[in-house]
């Protein structure tokens, strides 16, 4: 996707698209009644009216405030051979929402609620829905303890995997690496924060090999993989734009796709 943006074969050369503004945002949730607590940062970009998004890990909040700074008054090229990641997959996010934008695209879903863990649970159920029927056994890549619960509730297994470890709110242990998987499973269901950390590539690949469906929920690079939808590769995707459903206390927008759409440049 880098190659086919610098090269202006999905839209306007990045050299003469600048960037309006960079942010991070950091929050901490608990939802009422449930026992484990999250912090999340993100590092966003705009370009025009869209903002992309890419997370990053707390530990490296000191570098990546030095490089907001860094991204404001370029154009998009120059972020897109920054050294920096999540600099890097924030400004191919932003370029390509604002080139094709969700609306239009994917197909709206509206979650709402009185609070933060029912509009959680809203959302985990329409992400959960994309899963093909007869799905039996998961390999959750990016441990979302509302996404189990639903997995839960519908008589699914699952085995959960995340970088960072721990166990689930079930205290069921969390493998670190989808390498340390031993078990059957045939589906995949992975967070967009995988295209930042350099291991989506891998879980695509086995995807396709194994023909496998893989389902992606993202934040990070949420209209970035839209163009990797089609099979073989992403069977469905649910994409959630900035600002995201626990930030804003409001109905918010995730978009949809199936493997119906193909890019076609």
């Amino acid at each position: 996707m880098v190659s086919w943006v610098s090269g202006a074969r999905v839209g306007p050369d990045p050299a003469e698209v600048p960037v309006a503004s960079a942010f991070l945002t950091v929050h901490g949730t608990r939802h009422a009644g449930r026992a484990q607590s999250y912090r999340n940062v993100v590092l966003s970009v705009r370009v025009g009216s869209a903002v992309g998004s890419c997370a990053i890990e707390p530990g490296e909040l000191p570098v990546h405030l030095g490089a907001v700074d860094e991204c404001v008054g370029v154009s998009v090229a120059e972020l897109l051979v920054n050294p920096l990641a999540a600099v890097r997959l924030a400004a191919l996010d932003a370029y390509l929402m604002q080139v094709r934008p969700h609306a239009g695209h994917g197909t709206p879903v509206r979650i709402t609620g009185e609070d933060s863990l029912v509009k959680s649970r809203q959302r985990a159920r329409s992400v959960i829905d994309l899963l093909p029927p007869g799905t039996r056994m998961v390999l959750v890549i990016g441990v979302v303890n509302s996404l189990l619960a639903e997995l839960r509730d519908r008589g699914i297994g699952y085995v959960p995997c995340d970088r960072a470890g721990g166990v689930t709110e079930w205290g069921e242990p969390v493998r670190t690496s989808a390498e340390l998987v031993r078990e059957p499973y045939d589906a995949l269901l992975v967070t967009g924060m995988t295209v930042g950390t350099n291991s989506f590539d891998p879980l695509l690949t086995q995807a396709r090999e194994r023909g496998l469906p893989l389902v992606m929920f993202a934040q990070t690079a949420s209209a970035v993989l839209p163009w990797f939808v089609g099979a073989p590769g992403v069977t469905a995707l649910s994409a959630e734009p900035y600002p995201f459903f626990s930030l804003d206390g409001g109905p918010s927008t995730l978009f949809h796709y199936r493997s119906e759409f193909v890019c076609s440049a």
